[in-house]
């Protein structure tokens, strides 16, 4: 039994989501967005941390890992969970950081998300990009997204990810799950791949090049449903972001292209819950209308918000609209919601309220 594998347990026995290595400092554990230590562990020195994570890397990763810095794998512990293990190297040595992959996929139905986002999975084909910060839950949703099609669908899923996170059984869909690096070199060549395969509908874990990007468009184009990340904030950063991906000379093109292909953005946060024993998740929500293509044909992306405001009761809402929703709800603190907010004064009212 590897050492690490008491840290994981303590990690999913406190309900926690990741736990953090690094050398000088004891482990610690984040728990419903707040990091706290692990008890009755003491600081590890870069030796004994270096010798504790060597024994769950095989040869060629520890091998890369000493070469680059960086290291990306998953860690499987039987009864416990799959993790997502990132190594890397900071200012007093080594560190790492394991993500907490859940056995179980969490039914959409019981994630309390609005009822649009499971009309994406009913789509036949298009972009949907489920985009937020590191933490926000965008792999939670997306396998929820994905299990919905899976229980309901008999279509070829093709899901690209470094590493593997959730792995789907086959109900009434086949999978094939594919890690970037032992399946397929890179994200753009497992997507040009994906297209050749007959699949039906594909998950590219991180959209994060030019390359995977434009292919994931193309594929899109092509009749596939295809289910992409970002780390952007809102649908219309989102179009942005995109759009910026490709050189100056391609922009008019690649906005023609996304027009006619996206099909819902899903911007998420993650938000401590009133009782401090959880954590919920705030979402905006664009939908394809026949007003979007021109608005992203034109560069217009300052008006996606106006739309967005126009379609409520198409689905579609603004992030500030779910955050009001949550206070009112009594689900989150109005504090935690004007955190987030990007209209503050809108809940600076709130604020003074509970006072």
């Amino acid at each position: 039994m590897a050492r690490v594998d008491d840290l994981l347990e303590y990690l999913k026995d406190n309900g926690g989501s990741d736990l953090h290595l690094a050398a000088g400092l004891e482990p610690r554990i984040r728990v419903h967005g707040s990091l706290e230590s692990v008890e009755g562990k003491t600081p590890l020195d870069d030796k004994a941390l270096r010798d504790l994570l060597r024994e769950i890397a095989s040869d060629d990763s520890w091998r890369e890992y000493e070469e680059c810095g960086d290291l990306d794998f998953a860690y499987g512990l039987e009864g416990v969970a799959r993790f997502r293990a990132n190594y890397f190297v900071q200012q007093h040595g080594s560190g790492a950081v394991f993500r907490i992959i859940p056995e179980d996929i969490v039914p959409l139905s019981a994630l309390e998300l609005p009822e649009a986002i499971e009309g994406l999975t009913r789509l036949r084909d298009g972009l949907v990009l489920v985009t937020g910060p590191t933490g926000s839950g965008k792999s939670t949703t997306l396998a929820a997204m994905i299990n919905e099609i899976n229980t309901k669908s008999a279509r070829h899923i093709v899901t690209l990810e470094d590493p593997v996170e959730f792995v789907h059984k086959n109900q009434k869909s086949v999978f094939s799950h594919r890690e970037v690096g032992t399946h397929t070199k890179a994200f753009g060549p497992g997507l040009r791949a994906a297209i050749r395969q007959d699949a039906d509908v594909v998950l590219v874990g991180e959209m994060r090049d030019y390359e995977t990007i434009s292919l994931a468009i193309t594929a899109a184009e092509m009749g596939m449903l295809v289910f992409g990340t970002l780390h952007t904030s809102s649908a219309a950063k989102t179009v942005d972001r995109v759009i910026d991906a490709f050189p100056a000379d391609e922009q008019e093109q690649v906005r023609l292209s996304l027009s006619e292909s996206i099909a819902g953005i899903v911007s998420q946060l993650l938000l401590p819950t009133a009782d401090g024993k959880g954590r919920r998740a705030a979402v905006e929500i664009l939908l394809r209308t026949s007003a979007l293509p021109n608005l992203i044909r034109e560069g217009n992306t300052p008006m996606i918000n106006s739309l967005i405001q126009g379609g409520k009761k198409l689905g579609m809402q603004q992030m500030d609209d779910a955050l009001m929703k949550l206070v009112e709800e009594k689900a989150v603190t109005p504090k935690a919601a004007y955190m987030k907010a990007t209209d503050k004064e809108r809940f600076e009212p709130l604020l003074k309220a509970g006072e």
